[in-house]
């Protein structure tokens, strides 16, 4: 795995919030890109165009591993992935 993205529209997005929040309380890193700052047009392109998502947050995993809207089945679904590539 590269790296785990969330694309989110800024502070106002409840579901947004719910999946730093829940990520950080499982300690699982990623990198948040708020699709609202102009400097992040190309981001929000990919989002849209690449991915076809339209509502945040949208988390990227990688090119295969993705899902908008707050998951948390999904996010554990992730955590147990990462543990057990790491063997622990």
């Amino acid at each position: 795995m590269t790296g785990i993205v969330v694309y989110t529209t800024g502070d106002g997005c409840m579901q947004c919030r719910l999946t730093k929040r829940l990520m950080d309380d499982l300690g699982l890193a990623y990198r948040d890109i708020d699709l609202t700052d102009p400097v992040n047009d190309s981001a929000r392109e990919y989002v849209t165009d690449d991915l076809g998502y339209s509502s945040a947050p949208v988390v990227v995993v990688d090119d295969r591993d993705h899902w908008a809207g707050f998951r948390p089945d999904r996010i554990q679904n992730l955590l147990s992935r990462l543990v057990t590539a790491q063997g622990c």
